[in-house]
């Protein structure tokens, strides 16, 4: 995924635009308030939203939780788990 950063002037408010692998276009507008927007943009113009879903910060909170991967601790002690018993089927 490719991933651009933009502070919008006199505003100080950040986009941040993604393109997928399949080329879909879509962007996460922080507001200096802390307000959130999802930007969908349409591929025949992708200079402009097709649609803005606006999100409170409990509503981005709980979207955040639903798209973040596991821990890296938790990661981490998978790896771990899984070497050790390699080391023991090893034996």
């Amino acid at each position: 995924m490719d991933v651009t950063r933009a502070t919008l002037p006199g505003v100080s408010t950040v986009v941040h635009q993604f393109v997928t692998r399949d080329g879909q276009r879509f962007g996460v507008l922080v507001e200096k308030a802390g307000g959130r927007r999802i930007l969908v943009y349409d591929s025949a113009d992708p200079d402009t939203p097709l649609q803005t879903i606006t999100l409170d910060q409990g509503e981005a909170d709980e979207l955040a939780d639903i798209l973040h991967s596991r821990p890296v601790l938790d990661r981490i002690a998978y790896l771990e788990r899984r070497f050790a018993e390699f080391v023991e089927a090893a034996r």
